[in-house]
């Protein structure tokens, strides 16, 4: 108490040199009592001082001194605090009763959003009894809402979205009849919708998605006659949608995506004249799409995909003129897809995947000149694919897989330049393969595999395209041969033209060919000559199938050399000498087959035991002793691994590895086993059986290969399986308390001791801009890591790749960039130990479905130290749109020695990429991203104690657009 009377003592003695009056100004009394109860590491209060106000009140301003600090709105006429807006400051801590009182005569808007508070939402703003607007979003704060909220009758506003509060909704919610806005969105809200939020009346937005809340959605609901925006989803709800809500007759936008919903779709919904989107996607929604939704000539966007939808596609759908996205996949619906959808007049997505439609796809569709997004794969449609779908060139997706679509590919598709993605495999489609695809500039992925196509070979313009990175026509008898500049194809990533009745030989790659190429299948053509030996220049090569062709001459050493390799398959040719040793050290080797070629025994070398694990050794030994027996033919398995998985059971294992059944005694290989983080519908048995082969590898990296896997229940998951260690390193592997030391002294060296980091780091991770854990697999060998799915991919493709469409703008740009700093704050300030990415880079950095930024592979996080300045490179990355280290920075130099050269010698203009500077500078945007280079020229001061802290830079940032509101739409999935 004593210690109390002080602080006030000390907080009332100033005041006599701020003014005469015989009372003391108690907003400054307030304000200053407020600052005191708040942390402010960025020090973004720094004017609200005694002296600051003193000094002001000297010039006798008309206007109390406070009035002029930044967040502090005051009333014209009388000079009261009407208004304290502290958003985006870094703030922590909390707010003083003493404030509260102080400022509750004339306080009518705070605005705490975008900080770090957390524990409790402080009772003392529920005593500021004239409050209209209270925004505490975007903060941590993890607790119950307090009692009292009804006190606050005069609120309008109310958003606290983005918080982890638990606990029921807030108590006597219905008593606010003057509420106008409410978002309790983003926490962890259980218990179920009270039915008195139907007395809002005057409510105009309500969101409540992202919670744990259960129950059955209230009809009371449907009493909210003035709501316009109504945002539930992504709960856990029981039963189904209440015909009331058809009489929200001011609705524009409702959403109960991903929340649980079943039973019938409401024809009751059809009345809701003004509704523009309708999002009900992934819940258990069963039975016909209502004739009566013809009636929603409001509709512009309609999701109501992954459910259990049955019957036909209303034809009244047709006569919804302003609809831009229809999205129905995933049901299973029939009949044919009516003539009508094809002619709508805005449509720009039409998505149908995965249903039971049948007939022929409107000849009319694409005749708007709109289309931009063409899904209809896995139904059974058939006839032509219309020769007008990509008539207004904006056509980007073009996905038409698993159908019986016959006919040739229509002349007109070479001639789309929007083209970025065409998946037309596995229908009827014949002819030749039109010329003209390779001048795309933005085509990436190209799949015409299982069709029959023939005639005419691969187009050479196609394989040399400067974009594409993926093309699969394999399965079609297109004849010829090889393309000179098939492997030239600058970013290149997949090659297959598997079963094409390919003949002559494989032309070389080059020195600087096949730069990124990892998987290349050319199995079962008529291929001649040698393999070229230059193929050791394919450094990110993973798989390599060349079976059932008649090549001859020695395989290449440089294949065993290549430092990803995982897959190599060569049997069923003419190839003559002998196995080179090297494949016997080759660590990363999954499968190798060369059986059923002309290939001589080799002779044991003496020191072949020293330079691999015996068990790869007796696995090498066994080449020559086949390769005998069978005059010819050999087949070795890469690893233990694999041999006993294939073989069966102990017996065939033992009879692969070699005579007597030798075995390494410390190698120990058992049944899959799954540690989850989160509830998960597979097992780990379907993850081991995605990842067989090489058909679902998107990428490889120096410490795995990574798959996209589909489970049994058609989620889609990220798997990263980790390469194999030499077997004295595997015991690191193992997370046991007897290798807890050497995993503390570990520097990350070894592939084991960088799983169990990751591991162990993300698995109790919680951020919505940190990639998710979902558990991990190991089976005492090997080590499977299982993540959510990036549909996206990375920063890395975004900013330097070709997958991009076109270059992102600013907003893209700037919105990354904060998501990037959020997530590194939160490991910097959040997390007990602290931790240190040390590898935040862009391809580090993945992109989910809204394009949200989310840091990933923690192989080498750390105990914190300082990572501003690799931050800093990768927001001028952001920035640029150059790489970190490029020729033209000079030798010795780095994109930071690079910035600061042209930011002294030009303008920012001359350093910000060309496609963000071209943006219109709406709202100040160009000030933006000359403040945002700032912070990254912060980040990377040469001087350590310059740089500041993630908690700083996210705050820069943040306040790098204080005013500007984002008028994007909901981005459609």
């Amino acid at each position: 108490m004593a210690a109390a009377a002080v602080h006030v003592l000390l907080l009332l003695l100033p005041l006599a040199t701020i003014t005469s009056a015989s009372s003391a100004p108690l907003p400054l009394l307030a304000l200053l009592s407020l600052r005191s109860s708040l942390g402010d590491p960025a020090g973004a209060l720094r004017s609200w001082t005694y002296a600051a106000a003193a000094s002001a009140g000297a010039t006798r301003s008309l206007a109390p001194p406070w009035c002029a600090w930044p967040g502090v709105a005051c009333d014209g006429a009388t000079g009261e605090v009407v208004g304290v807006d502290l958003s985006r400051r870094n703030l922590s801590g909390t707010v003083s009763p003493t404030a509260a009182r102080l400022l509750s005569p004339t306080l009518t808007s705070l605005n705490l959003s975008g900080n770090a508070f957390a524990g409790e939402l402080p009772p003392a703003v529920l005593l500021l009894r004239r409050l209209v607007a209270l925004d505490v979003s975007h903060n941590f704060f993890n607790s119950t809402f307090p009692d009292g909220i009804a006190k606050l009758g005069s609120l309008a506003f109310l958003d606290a979205f983005s918080n982890c509060f638990v606990g029921e909704l807030p108590r006597g919610i219905g008593e606010l009849r003057r509420l106008e806005h409410l978002n309790l969105g983003g926490s962890f809200f259980n218990g179920s919708i009270p039915g008195e939020v139907g007395q809002l009346r005057r409510l105009r937005f309500l969101h409540l998605a992202g919670n744990a809340l259960s129950g059955r959605l209230p009809r009371e609901l449907g009493e909210l006659t003035s709501v316009e925006h109504l945002e539930i989803g992504y709960n856990a709800y029981d039963g189904g949608i209440p015909p009331e809500f058809g009489k929200m007759a001011q609705l524009r936008y409702l959403d109960i995506a991903a929340a649980n919903v079943s039973g019938p779709l409401p024809p009751e919904l059809g009345e809701l004249t003004r509704l523009e989107s309708l999002f009900l996607f992934k819940n258990r929604i069963a039975g016909a799409i209502p004739p009566r939704w013809s009636r929603l000539r409001a509709l512009q966007v309609l999701d109501v995909s992954d459910n259990h939808l049955a019957g036909a596609i209303p034809a009244g759908l047709g006569e919804l003129t302003n609809l831009t996205t229809l999205n129905l996949m995933s049901n299973s619906l029939s009949g044919t897809i009516p003539a009508a959808i094809g002619a709508l007049p805005s449509l720009e997505v039409l998505q149908l995947w995965n249903n039971s439609l049948a007939g022929r796809l409107p000849e009319s569709l694409g005749a708007s000149r709109r289309l931009v997004r063409l899904d209809v794969s896995t139904n059974s449609l058939s006839g032509p694919i219309p020769p007008g779908v990509c008539a207004g060139n904006r056509l980007a997706r073009l996905i038409l897989f698993d159908n019986r679509f016959d006919s040739a590919i229509p002349a007109s598709l070479a001639d789309c330049s929007s083209l970025w993605r065409v998946r037309l495999e596995a229908n009827r489609l014949s002819g030749e393969i039109p010329a003209g695809f390779g001048a795309i500039r933005n085509l990436t992925y190209m799949d015409l595999s299982s069709n029959s196509l023939t005639g005419g070979g691969i187009p050479a313009d196609l394989v040399a395209s400067p974009s594409l990175e993926y093309f699969n026509v394999s399965g079609n008898l297109v004849g010829g041969a090889l393309p000179d500049m098939a492997w030239r194809g600058p970013k290149l990533q997949v090659f297959a033209a598997s079963r094409c009745g390919l003949v002559g030989e494989l032309p070389a790659f080059g020195a600087t060919g096949c730069a990124n190429l990892y998987r290349l299948e050319l199995a079962g053509n008529a291929l001649g000559g040698g393999i070229p030996g230059d193929i050791g220049s394919c450094k990110r090569l993973v798989s390599l199938r060349l079976q059932h062709n008649e090549l001859t001459g020695e395989i290449p050493a440089a294949i065993a050399a290549l430092p990803s390799i995982t897959e190599v398959d060569l049997s069923w040719n003419a190839l003559t000498g002998t196995v080179p040793p090297g494949f016997t050290n080759c660590t990363t080797l999954e499968t190798f087959d060369v059986s059923f070629n002309h290939l001589a025994p080799a002779e044991p070398s003496s020191d072949a035991g020293e330079r691999g694990s015996p068990a790869r050794h007796t696995a090498a030994m066994w080449v020559p002793a086949v390769a005998v027996a069978f005059a010819g033919m050999v087949v070795l398995a890469g690893t233990a691994r694999w041999l006993q998985w294939r073989g069966g059971d102990d017996t065939a294992a033992a009879d692969a590895l070699g005579p007597g059944g030798a075995r390494h005694p410390d190698l120990v290989v058992g049944p899959w086993r799954m540690t989850a983080f989160q509830r998960l519908s597979f097992t780990a048995d379907d993850v081991a059986r995605c990842v067989e082969g090489s058909d679902g590898i998107v990428g490889a990296g120096s410490s795995g290969t990574v798959y996209r896997a589909k489970m049994p229940n058609g989620e889609v998951i990220a798997v990263k399986k980790l390469w194999q260690a030499p077997a004295a390193q595997k015991e690191a592997a193992a997370p046991t308390e007897q290798n807890q030391k050497l995993r503390q002294d570990s520097d990350g060296g070894g592939g084991g001791k960088r799983t169990v980091a990751e591991v162990e780091v993300l698995g109790h991770l919680r951020h919505r801009n940190i990639v998710r854990l979902l558990g991990w697999c190991t089976n005492g060998e090997s080590t499977m890591l299982l993540y959510e799915y990036m549909p996206n991919g990375s920063l890395d493709e975004l900013l330097h790749g070709a997958a991009a469409k076109a270059r992102p703008g600013w907003d893209a740009r700037y919105k990354i960039a904060v998501g990037v700093a959020q997530g590194v704050s939160y490991l910097h300030h959040d997390c007990l130990p602290a931790i240190a990415h040390r590898d935040i880079k862009p391809s580090n950095i993945l992109l989910d479905d809204d394009m949200e930024a989310r840091v990933a592979d923690f192989g080498v996080a750390k105990a914190l130290q300082s990572a501003a300045p690799i931050f800093g490179v990768v927001l001028l990355e952001i920035l640029t749109g150059r790489r970190s280290v490029e020729a033209e920075y000079g030798e010795g130099n780095n994109i930071v020695d690079w910035v600061r050269r042209k930011v002294a010698g030009g303008g920012v203009g001359d350093v910000i990429d060309a496609a963000a500077w071209a943006d219109n500078d709406v709202g100040g945007t160009r000030d933006e991203m000359a403040l945002a280079l700032r912070v990254a020229l912060l980040c990377t001061s040469r001087c350590p104690q310059e740089r500041p802290s993630m908690r700083e830079v996210l705050s820069m940032l943040q306040e790098a657009r204080p005013k500007r509101k984002n008028s994007a739409k909901k981005q459609v999935k």
